[in-house]
């Protein structure tokens, strides 16, 4: 357990560890959908939990913004391709599509 020392009030507190830290090295562009989720859930926990300084919340919530933008791409990829492979039209050709090495 580390302690760190709040400057302010000079008391004592366990700082907490990124729970993903072998995630949080990742860019969030080379995450899966669910391990950006998974981080992103874990980053919220801290940041609710109200522990940990002003410096780190902003960092954990730059990295919550672009795992959030990863999300959202893969949803929209995600929707894109099950609008294709559902479209009922029978004059419609076949496309193709490129899977992403993640997917």
């Amino acid at each position: 357990m580390i302690l760190q020392r709040n400057a302010q009030w000079g008391n004592l507190h366990a700082a907490t560890k990124p729970r993903n830290l072998d995630m949080s090295r990742k860019k969030p562009e080379n995450l899966s959908f669910e391990e950006a989720l998974s981080e992103l859930e874990s980053l919220v926990d801290r940041l609710e939990q109200g522990d940990i300084s002003l410096e780190e919340s902003l960092k954990s919530f730059e990295r919550g913004i672009a795992l959030t933008r990863n999300c959202q791409q893969a949803l929209a990829k995600a929707e894109q391709k099950v609008s294709i492979l559902s479209d009922k039209t029978l004059e419609a050709e076949p496309e193709t599509f490129e899977v992403d090495a993640k997917d």
